[in-house]
């Protein structure tokens, strides 16, 4: 898969959410940055604050994304549909991980975008409560 933003100047469409979940399946961060403004909020889908941990700006975005691989270094983002309306979009998924502990994780989630100027502007992270599916090795 190519890594060109599939898109007009500055519109976002469903191509493009393909391609930025085509990069996290890679683990690609290079390839992640491209898609998001130089002024990018994530919020992760976990922390203690009402957004979850929010990382601010183009290198706490950038380690932020990278924490998922540090902790799920298996970390896959299958069966996605996307949709976007206008400034708005929405990228559904399952997320299916392994801590170095061997917890595994696999739970729908979504991405709730918000895009700006043919970019990402903020990634909002949502993913299920579930509790940790069988432990590998048991």
């Amino acid at each position: 898969m190519s890594n060109q933003l599939p898109q007009t100047k500055n519109e976002v469409n469903e191509e493009f959410l393909q391609a930025f979940g085509a990069a996290w399946n890679r683990h690609d961060i290079d390839a992640l940055m491209g898609f998001m403004a130089d002024d990018c909020v994530f919020h992760a889908a976990a922390g203690t604050e009402l957004f979850g941990k929010s990382f601010e700006g183009r290198e706490a975005v950038r380690a932020g994304f990278q924490l998922a691989w540090q902790t799920f270094p298996d970390a896959a983002w299958l069966d996605a549909n996307h949709f976007v309306c206008g400034d708005r979009g929405v990228s559904e998924c399952t997320f299916s991980g392994t801590k170095a502990d061997g917890t595994r994780i696999e739970a729908r989630m979504v991405d709730v975008f918000t895009f700006r100027d043919g970019k990402i502007s903020v990634k909002n992270a949502f993913r299920k409560d579930r509790p940790p599916v069988a432990k590998v090795g048991s």
